[in-house]
């Protein structure tokens, strides 16, 4: 029934970002991988993208992930990628599910990531009891698009490697730091759950609730659809 509203007229490659509200670095990078099909044409050979091709990328049908590989959050076994959003509204609701979630991680050997700093990521070190097995992330340069350059750069290396699962932990109030407004994470968040659909992670995206309003927790919630196929009460603490 979709195929009916999408056009089969060829969207340059500025387009095609604007249709994955992503950069067009992002996009170029897909295309030269053979991750996202584009045709070239006339004499300078540009990109051209179908809108179909673009919806089929964003569904994820040419995803790495291998089709067993599964991570389990709060109880639940899910199978990767999964992007996940988790609300909280105290120190100790933040860790409650993050720190198992990256204790697995270590004891599986898997790769695993947090984007944390200050005090935010002395309570985890305090928590986990463990200064190997994970690895912290910062941000640089406050836009979105250069923090989705940074995990494809980190996920292509890890996926190399033969990682089967990819834990991230994100702690959006101290990534709001990192970026140059609220605006830019929020953006950064809704590029995140198209281009990490290319990777076997399971992500927690942890949101303290203290320090955003209805709005960003609005914004949040849509680009964090995989929240909505599980037992969504499980991930507010």
């Amino acid at each position: 029934m979709r195929a009916k509203y999408i056009s089969e007229d060829l969207l340059n490659t500025a387009e095609a970002a604007r249709f994955l509200r992503v950069s067009q670095a992002s996009i170029r990078r897909w295309s030269d991988s053979g991750l996202l099909q584009a045709q070239r044409v006339g004499r300078r050979r540009e990109r051209r993208f179908r809108e179909s091709d673009l919806a089929t990328f964003v569904d994820g049908s040419t995803s790495a992930a291998p089709a067993a590989a599964t991570a389990s959050v709060a109880g639940v076994t899910a199978n990767v990628p999964l992007h996940l959003a988790t609300f909280f509204s105290s120190d100790l609701g933040g860790l409650r599910l993050a720190v198992p979630f990256l204790a697995d991680g270590i004891r599986l050997r898997q790769p695993s990531y947090l984007v944390a700093s200050g005090d935010v990521l002395r309570r985890y070190a305090d928590a986990l009891e463990i200064s190997e097995g994970i690895e912290v992330v910062h941000f640089e340069g406050g836009l979105a698009a250069d923090a989705i350059a940074q995990w494809e750069q980190i996920l292509a290396g890890a996926t190399v490697k033969g990682a089967s699962v990819i834990r991230i932990v994100g702690e959006m109030a101290a990534e709001r730091e990192m970026f140059a407004s609220e605006d830019q994470m929020l953006a950064y968040e809704e590029a995140f759950e198209v281009m990490c659909r290319r990777y076997p992670v399971a992500v927690m995206c942890q949101y303290d609730v203290r320090h955003f309003d209805g709005l960003a927790i609005l914004r949040a919630l849509k680009a964090h659809p995989d929240l909505f196929d599980l037992r969504t009460g499980a991930f507010l603490n």
